[in-house]
């Protein structure tokens, strides 16, 4: 396929893909070019979609007026390079557009990789400028290179929320509540939690309530309609990973003033809308991952956070490795109905599905 390609996605309808066409990139001094090879495609890209003008998802990759390119996470080669410290060749995984190229301006180039200084990244999160060179990644493996695409920034914000749960005692919550339960965010807070002793409850829809049950990480796995069946009275911390706002009212209204925290991570279910109503119980509040990790990082140490996720990542991957089936598919038409598939609802939680570009 000549040129570069970009799988553009619609800001109003995130269903709505198409492809584009144009110049691979030149490059000037201090760039380089990255070619994509492959990434993964799961809710947590819905959620950029959804979130892409209030948290500037849509500016990491710019893109045409009233279309986005979505972020992904996977790896890619330097196919060129003007930079350096950063050869042709190399391999790196991180923040990557549905594109067959991306063109980046390395800085701080290290042995374990660089950052993208690019002038319209500059003012964004810093935790999503990372690349990180495969060759002195402490977690790369080739064999595990499918689960770190489809896991690795999902549970990152798993390590990020057990971390922040249980460093705030559960906010006094005797028990924590999840929705989208079936999803890889959950699964791997639940993990984390069930392994200190922490009773948690998946919420999850009828289809996708067997799965979740079978993680074997949850205490009770409810389907929404059934939230009602749920005893009220427990001192509750609700992590709401779905961002259903009905989903969200009626946990509100069914525990009151015993549910201790209501946290928005997600939005599987990003058509639903984040909701606005006054609630009964705490007001919800929005994790950001990227403000956790910087807390924890003047905590601990950039090194010290590496090996605390790292260590953590390490023990959940045959977990991970035992509950996922991998999908391959190839091309960025391909990419555009798997995560039309994931936008409408349609995905299977079981499935860990990579698009590969190579």
């Amino acid at each position: 396929m000549a040129g570069a390609h970009d799988l553009l996605v619609s800001r109003k309808a995130l269903a709505e893909t198409r492809l584009s066409e144009g110049e691979i990139p030149a490059l000037d001094d201090g760039e380089a070019l990255l070619r994509v090879d492959a990434f993964a495609l799961t809710a947590n890209n819905v959620t950029y979609g959804a979130f892409g003008d209030a948290m500037r998802y849509w500016n990491f990759f710019p893109a045409e007026a009233g279309w986005g390119r979505v972020p992904v996470w996977g790896f890619a080669t330097v196919l060129g390079s003007k930079a350096e410290g950063v050869s042709p060749g190399k391999r790196v995984y991180g923040y990557l557009p549905m594109s067959t190229h991306l063109k980046v301006k390395p800085e701080r180039v290290s042995a374990a990789g660089f950052n993208d200084g690019a002038d319209h990244r500059r003012d964004l999160p810093a935790a999503y400028q990372r690349y990180t060179f495969c060759d002195t990644d402490p977690l790369y493996t080739p064999e595990s290179e499918a689960l770190q695409m489809i896991y690795r920034p999902l549970f990152t914000t798993s390590f990020l929320l057990d971390d922040l749960l249980v460093d705030n005692a559960l906010y006094g919550a005797k028990q924590v509540l999840v929705s989208s339960a079936s999803s890889k965010t959950a699964f791997g807070m639940a993990q984390l939690l069930h392994h200190r002793g922490v009773d948690v409850i998946g919420l999850t829809a009828p289809r996708n309530a067997r799965f979740a049950a079978l993680l074997d990480v949850y205490k009770r796995v409810v389907t929404y309609p059934d939230i009602a069946t749920l005893d009220g009275h427990v001192a509750t911390a609700f992590v709401d990973i779905a961002g259903n706002a009905d989903v969200r009212a009626r946990v509100h209204r069914h525990y009151g003033d015993a549910l201790k925290l209501s946290l928005q991570v997600g939005a599987t279910h990003w058509e639903q809308g984040a909701g606005a109503d006054s609630l009964p119980g705490p007001k919800p509040e929005f994790f950001f991952a990227p403000d956790r990790i910087t807390k924890r990082i003047a905590d601990w140490g950039a090194d010290g956070f590496a090996a605390r996720s790292a260590d953590a990542f390490a023990n959940f991957l045959p977990s991970a490795a035992a509950s996922t089936k991998i999908v391959v598919d190839r091309g960025l038409e391909a990419a555009g109905r798997v995560f039309a598939a994931h936008a409408t609802g349609a995905a299977f939680p079981r499935d860990g599905h990579i698009i590969d570009l190579r």
